[in-house]
This record gives structure tokens, sequence and C-alpha cells, in this order.
């Protein structure tokens, strides 16, 4: 019996021992999955869990984000992916393990879109990670916030709300967003905002950007734009003149365009206007005092309280000078005394004079310097129209080119002037209003061209110089430098095209005044009329002289008289026959002109009939 029940452990050891022991193995051999792990080392890149079994597995270190939490003999959650790789380790993932006991936590989130507040652990390529609940997110660089220019590393290690947008089970793959939930908090602060203030309400900001035409001020998650023109009644250059970066202030709401979520604010609406009562604080005509704060090419602009500027244009800054630019008087930070001149309250512009708050040179100017007047003046300034002549401080003339001389023809005044120079001249007229005076040179002498109608009339002769020899005549100096022109067909000279063929500079002419006109001052002469007339002059004395020769000679005696009849007969034939045979040798000329002109055609006819001959012939030849 002993024996059988030897025998029977013997065969239970054989096959139910074995069996036994291999079920025993596998029930306590961990499944895939999550697990329970034990951390038996710690070192500078990983993290060694037993899993059971005396099988370890091995965790990289950056699967932790609170590693210091953790010490030797501390259990967490692992996920088991294979008991045995191939150096023998159990593959293990605390990440995984994480990931599955928090994603239908996380899923819930995403389906109710509700926000989770997650911690930014790192930077990765396109924007951060994060942590939530134990798992990694990836919150992509255009999320983060609705500004664009942000820098990432300065949301490491800060804790962020953010929304899941995007789930992938997979992939194992979880999206984040921030600049969803700053949206829609605007969205919300921006409704509240436009739902409860009004135009004119007064409310208060924070300014957060300055710009050369304003600035912008936060209202609490609606911006305003406060413009440079809306912060003070007075000048402002830039806005940093009053503002700074983080200032708090009141400020008052004078637009707002609900649609297109527009906030225009004011800070100069705050206190009273000052152009309100612009007119009755300066009335027209009073004397006041202000600092120079601008200086434009057209005037100065003069602060005479904050908010009220009078502007003195150039043109009013002095009675005596001839002022380029304002700063010849004043410059910024000066006080001066001013007049009201002109006060326009809609445009807000207060117009002041500099000059009128002293005695103006002009006052009772017409009675000082009376036209007809010989007036003394020292030359200032040459143009190319004429010379301004000081007469007094404050009081210029102006001597205009065409009054310099009568009979000169002058391009520049200072072919005659000199700036400097002392100079008499006689007053023409005077324009009080447009502070004018005109003054003439060649007045303090007669007119040379009245003496000379006077002296002279058409028909009369002259004796001239000729200055200039024109194309289409001459020009020449006659009697106190007066000129006179020759017309190209009133010259004598035969067998020219052009006056300096035969005529010289200075060569002195004989003429006929065949025109004056008073208007243009232009005198015509003519040589030609002058010489035809002198001619028939000299015919008429010769023909005068052999009427008286013939009557004396006839009281003294008949046959000589007849003599001298015959002679001139003879001589009146001679000059006949002479005209006559000028006249045949002209018609003789004329008729070999066209003899030859005949023998020239004949010559070319028979050459061409030649030609022609000899063409036939040579047709003919060809033909044989």
């Amino acid at each position: 019996m002993a024996e059988d029940k030897k025998q029977g452990i013997l065969e239970m050891e054989d096959d139910e021992i074995r069996k036994l022991y291999e079920e025993s193995f596998k029930e306590n051999i961990p499944k895939g999955g999550l697990v329970k792990g034990k951390i038996v080392k710690i070192t500078d890149r990983e993290v060694i869990v037993n899993v059971g079994l005396k099988a370890e597995g091995v965790i990289p270190l950056n699967e932790f984000d609170d590693i210091d939490n953790y010490k030797v003999g501390d259990e967490l959650d692992v996920f088991l992916d294979d008991f045995e790789d191939e150096d023998g380790l159990a593959v293990v993932s605390k990440k995984k393990a994480d990931f599955i006991m928090v994603w239908d936590k996380i899923k819930q989130y995403f389906q109710d879109e509700t926000p989770v507040e997650a911690r930014v652990i790192r930077r990765v390529k396109g924007g951060l990670m994060v942590n939530m609940f134990g798992v990694e997110a990836f919150l992509p660089g255009s999320q983060v916030d609705v500004k664009t220019a942000v820098r990432f590393d300065d949301f490491i290690g800060q804790n962020v709300m953010v929304k899941v947008i995007k789930l992938n089970w997979k992939r194992r793959n979880i999206v984040v967003s921030r600049r969803i939930l700053i949206e829609e908090e605007r969205e919300n602060i921006k409704k509240k905002f436009f739902g409860s203030v009004n135009e004119n309400d007064i409310i208060e900001g924070v300014v957060k950007n300055i710009t050369e035409f304003g600035a912008f001020v936060d209202l609490g998650g609606v911006d305003g734009l406060l413009h440079i023109t809306d912060m003070s009644w007075g000048r402002l250059s830039h806005p940093s003149e009053i503002l700074a970066l983080g200032d708090t202030l009141k400020v008052k709401v004078i637009k707002m365009d609900k649609e297109k979520e527009r906030v225009s604010l004011g800070l100069k609406q705050l206190t009273p206007n000052p152009w309100d009562d612009i007119e009755e604080r300066y009335p027209i005509g009073q004397r006041v005092r202000g600092r120079v704060v601008s200086l434009t090419e057209y005037g100065a602009f003069i602060e005479l309280e904050e908010g009220i500027e009078g502007l003195i244009h150039i043109s009013e800054m002095s009675w005596t000078q001839h002022i380029k630019h304002p700063s010849e008087v004043m410059n910024i930070g000066d006080m001066v005394e001013a007049i009201v001149l002109e006060v326009d309250k809609s445009a807000q512009k207060v117009s002041l004079g500099l000059r009128q708050a002293a005695p103006d040179p002009w006052d009772g100017i017409e009675k000082k310097y009376p036209v007809g007047k010989k007036v003394s003046g020292k030359i200032i300034n040459l143009t190319n129209f004429g010379a301004f002549v000081s007469l007094e401080k404050g009081v210029e003339g102006l001597l205009h080119i065409s009054d310099i001389s009568w009979v000169k023809r002058i391009n520049h005044p200072k072919e005659v002037l000199k700036k400097g120079d002392k100079i008499d001249c006689k007053v023409l007229s005077i324009d009080r209003e447009k502070r004018r005076i005109s003054l003439g040179l060649k007045q303090l002498e007669t007119d040379p061209f009245k003496i000379f109608i006077k002296q002279y009339k058409i028909g009369d002769n002259v004796t001239g110089k000729v200055t200039e020899l024109l194309p289409r005549g001459v020009v020449v100096n006659l009697e106190k430098g007066l000129r006179g022109f020759v017309p190209f067909h009133h010259l004598a000279k035969k067998g020219i095209k052009k006056p300096k063929d035969k005529y010289k500079v200075n060569e002195i002419l004989t003429l006929e005044i065949i025109d004056i006109n008073e208007k243009g001052r232009n005198i015509i002469l003519s040589e030609r009329i002058y010489q035809e007339k002198l001619l028939e002059k000299e015919k008429e004395e010769e023909k005068k002289l052999i009427e008286e020769h013939k009557e004396q000679i006839e009281k003294e005696s008949t046959p000589v008289m007849e003599e001298l009849i015959d002679k001139t007969r003879i001589l009146e034939e001679h000059e006949k026959t002479e005209k006559e045979e000028t006249k045949e040798e002209m018609n003789e000329e004329k008729v070999e002109e066209e003899i030859k002109e005949e023998n020239k055609d004949g010559e070319e006819k028979e050459m061409e009939e030649h030609t022609s001959v000899k063409e036939e012939t040579k047709e003919a030849e060809e033909e044989d």
C-alpha cells in the first residue's frame, strides 16, 4: 500500500505536478495592458520598474513630468506592451498608461467644449507642448494667442487655460487651443461693452499703445482710439507730450460704431471749449501778449492761452522790412505783443498783427511824397523789371525799367544803376492800400522825342549815323540819342540783297522823315526818297539855269541863242539815239539768245533723229 501511495505521488509528479506548476505560473504572469509597477531604480536617463515575476521594464525619464515626486519603492500605473523583449526586459510605458487613464476624461472635455487648465512644459517645432491630466497635448503656435508676435519661451512653466479642439485615439494625439478662449472672452467683453456704454459716457482706460496720430486705450477688453486732435485744446506735436504707456485716464466716448466695433475717445472734451466765448475775450483791435510756439514759412503761431493760438502772417510782421522767414524777427519761446486783426470762431482761427503794434510809416504818405515831387533815395535792390529805392525806413519806391531812360534800350537796370547808389527820382504815383510808390528817373528831364516832333515834321531832312544793319533795314542814331529806322526798300544804294552788302556801321546818311508814330515813339526815314528829291531838285535848278541863261543870251544875241538851241536839240537827239541803240542792243541780245536756243533745240532734234536712224539701221542689220 505504501508502494502504491508512493507510485501515485510519482505519477502525480510526472503529470499533474508539471501541469499544476505551469497553470500556477500562468496565473501569475501579468497580461498586456494597464498593470501596477514598482520602482526599483532611478538613473539619470531612466526609471526601472518591476511589473511582477521578477520582470523588470525600463521607462525613459522624459515620460515623467515630475520625477522629483517619485522615489524607489513607489508604485505607479504603467502600460505593458510585451512581457519580454530581445533583451529580456518587459516593454512598459508610463505615457500610454497616463493617456488611457485620462482619455475618457479628456474626451468628455472635448465633447462639452469645456476649458481645461494645462501646464506648458516645453517648446517644440511649430508650437508648445502642455501637460494636461498627466498627458501631453500639442498647442500650435497659431493657437497660443490672438497676437502674431508672441514669445513662446515666456509661456514655459506657466499654467494656461485651453480648449481641446482635436483628438486622435490611434495616434494618441491631443491638440488644444488657447486662442479660442481668448477670442470668446473678448467677444463676450465686446458684447457687454457695446451693450452698456453709449456716446458721451465718461469711462476709464489704460494707454496700451502710442502712435504719431494718437493713442490706443484699453477700455477693459475693447480698444478705443484717442486721436491727437482730441487730446488737448492746445497744440501737440506728439501724444507722448502728455501721455505714457500704462497711464490710467478718464476719457469721453465721442463716437461709437457698433457694427465695426470702433470707439473714438476724447480727452479735451472733459474740459470747456476755450473757443466758445473767443470773440468776447479777444475783440478786434485788442493788444495781446503770447508765446511763440511754432514758425512756418508763411508766419508764426502765438499761444495766447491753453488751447488758443493766433497766427501772425509774415506780411503782418513789419512795416519796414522785407521778411523772408519769421525766424528773422522772432524765435520759438519768445514772448511777443500783437494786435488782434480777425477772429473766426467757426474755423477756430485768430489773425494777429505784429507791425500794427508799432507806428505805420505810411500814414500821411500822400502829403509827404506828393505826385510830381523830386525825391532822393538809396538803391537797395535790382531786379529784372526795375530797382527798389529806399526813401526812408519802411518806405520804398519802385523805379521801373521803362522809366529809367527816354532813349536808351535797357535790358537790365544793372546796365545803368548800381546797388547802394544814391539817386534822384520823381514821384509818379502812390497806392496807399497796396503800399506802392512808383518812381521815374527819365521824368526829371524833358522827353527828347517831344522836342524832336516840335522841331521836325514829315518831309524834313535829318542826318543819322548807322548803328545797326538788319535784314529788314538800317537803324540810325539821330540827335539827343533818338533812333530812327530806314526800311530796306527805302535805301538808295542799288544792287544789294542785304543792307550790310554796301552799308557800314557809323556811316553818315542824309534822310527824309516819312513817318512819325508818337504812340510807338517810332521815326521812319527814307534815303531813297531824299536822293530822288535831291536829284529832281538838281534837275530843276539846272533847267532853271538854262532858262535864265537862254533869256540872257536872247537879250545879247539871237544867233548865239539859236546855236545854243541847236546844241540842246543835238544833245537831246543824241540821248534819244543812245537810248534806242541801247534798246536795239538789248533786242539783239535777246534775238541772239533765241537763236542760240533754237540752234540748241535743232541740234538736239538732229541728234535724236541721228540716233533714231542709227537704231533703225542696227535693227535692220540684226534682222538680216
